[in-house]
C-alpha cells in the first residue's frame, strides 16, 4: 500500500472547472473519504486519482511516484463502483478471479488469491453459486472479491454502497471498515452521505462547488467546522444558526442576542458591524427557564433516549437534541441554554468561521 498525494489539482470541461485547485495528502493505510453533495468534484478528483480522468492541471502522486498522465492501466489501483458490473453468467468464484485470468495469472495462484478474498469477506459459501440470485450485499462483497484479489496499492471506491437500501447500507458500512482494518489498505472513499463518512474515515475532505472546504479528521470538522457549509453538511440535525448584526472586539467572549446575553469562546480577531450567525449544536442546548433567550416550541421528534425539539427564536428556528423523558408540548415558551465552550460563530457574508479559543483548541489539542 502507499500514500496518494494530490498537489493543486485542477479540473475544468471547458469554462466550467469542476475541481479547483485540491491539496490533500492519504497517508499509507488510511481510509480517506471524499465527501460532498452530488456535482461538488469528489468523483471527478476520484476519476483523476484512477487515471480515468486526466487533469488540466496539477499532479498525483502514488507512492511517490508521479502518475499523473499515466493510463488507469499503469496505476497499481483497484477501482470499486456504485454499480456492481458483475458477469451473471460467471459463478462467484470467476467473477472474483476473471482479472487475474485476463493478466494470465497461474491458475494454483487465482485459486489462492480468490479463497483468501472470500475468507476474509465471509462468503466461502458461495463460491460456487450465480451471482444472478444473490443479495444486494453479497453481490458487493463479490465486487469488492474482485478488487482484493488484485492486491493493489490502493482501493478506489465511488460510493459502493449507493445501490444498497438503508438496512444493508448500515450493516456493509461496519464490514467496510472492518475490512480496511484487517487490510491495512490506503482507501479513498466517494460519498454524499454524512453518515457513512462520520462511521468510517480515518480523515474527511468536504468539498463544495469543486473546492475542499476542510479536510482532517471526522471529529475536529464536527466540532470546529471551518465554514457554515461544514457545520450544515456534517451532523444529524445539523448545526443551528443564529442570525445577528454586530461588532466583536478581539478578547470577546459574550455576544447579545436582543435582551439575552450568550457567553461564547473567546475571539481571535477584530469584527466589524456585520452579518454573523452563531453556530451550535442540538446536543449542546438544554432548556433553561431563567434564560433570557426564548423561543415557542414547534414540535418535537421522539427517537427513543432522546427527542428532537424545534424551536422559533427571534434569531431563527433551531433544533435541540434533549433526553426524551422531558415533556414539551407544542406553543410552550421555553428558555435556552447554550454549552458556552461548543459555539462557533461565522460572518454570513463568506461563510467562514471566526477565529475562536474553540479552534485555538483545536489547532493545538
Amino acid at each position: 500500500m502507499a500514500e496518494i498525494r494530490v498537489e493543486n489539482l485542477h479540473k475544468s470541461f471547458g469554462d466550467f472547472a469542476a475541481v479547483k485547485n485540491s491539496n490533500f495528502v492519504v497517508e499509507n493505510g488510511e481510509f480517506f473519504i471524499l465527501l460532498g453533495p452530488s456535482g461538488c468534484g469528489k468523483t471527478t478528483t476520484l476519476r483523476m486519482i484512477a487515471g480515468l480522468e486526466l487533469p488540466t492541471s496539477g499532479r498525483i502522486l502514488l507512492g511517490g511516484d508521479d502518475v499523473t498522465f499515466k493510463r488507469a492501466a499503469e496505476r497499481d489501483i483497484a477501482f470499486v463502483f456504485q454499480l456492481f458490473a458483475l458477469y451473471p453468467h460467471m459463478n462467484v468464484r470467476k467473477n472474483i478471479g476473471f482479472s487475474l485470468k485476463c493478466q494470465g495469472t497461474p491458475s494454483a495462484e487465482i485459486n489462492r488469491r480468490v479463497e483468501e478474498a472470500a475468507r476474509i469477506l465471509r462468503i466461502e459459501h458461495i463460491l460456487d453459486k450465480s451471482v444472478s440470485g444473490l443479495s444486494g450485499g453479497d453481490r458487493q462483497r463479490v465486487a469488492l472479491g474482485r478488487a482484493i484479489v488484485r492486491e493493489p496499492m490502493c482501493f478506489l471506491m465511488d460510493e459502493p454502497l449507493g445501490a444498497l437500501d438503508s438496512e444493508f447500507r448500515h450493516l456493509m458500512c461496519g464490514e467496510l471498515r472492518g475490512l480496511h482494518n484487517r487490510l491495512k489498505a490506503t482507501t479513498v472513499y466517494v460519498t454524499h452521505d454524512q453518515l457513512e463518512a462520520m462511521s468510517m474515515a480515518d480523515k474527511i475532505a468536504v468539498m463544495n462547488k469543486g473546492l475542499i472546504e476542510q479536510f482532517g479528521p471526522p471529529q475536529d470538522l464536527y466540532a470546529r467546522p471551518a465554514s457554515m457549509f461544514v457545520a450544515d453538511f456534517l451532523g444529524s440535525p445539523p448545526m443551528n444558526f443564529l442570525h445577528f448584526n454586530a461588532g466583536l472586539a478581539r478578547g470577546s467572549g459574550e455576544a447579545r442576542l436582543g435582551d439575552a446575553i450568550v457567553q461564547m469562546p473567546v475571539v481571535h480577531e477584530d469584527i466589524a458591524p456585520s452579518d454573523l450567525a452563531l453556530g451550535v449544536r442540538p446536543e449542546h442546548i438544554s432548556f433553561d427557564d431563567r434564560s433570557a433567550l426564548r423561543g415557542s416550541v414547534y414540535g418535537s421528534e421522539y427517537l427513543g433516549t432522546t427527542q428532537i425539539v424545534t424551536v422559533n427564536t427571534d434569531f431563527g428556528q433551531i433544533k435541540a437534541r434533549t433526553k426524551s423523558t422531558g415533556e414539551v408540548r407544542p406553543g410552550a415558551n421555553v428558555g435556552l441554554r447554550f454549552h458556552a465552550d461548543r459555539l462557533s460563530l461565522f460572518d454570513r457574508g463568506s461563510g467562514r468561521a471566526i477565529r475562536s479559543a474553540l479552534y485555538e483548541e483545536g489547532a493545538h489539542g
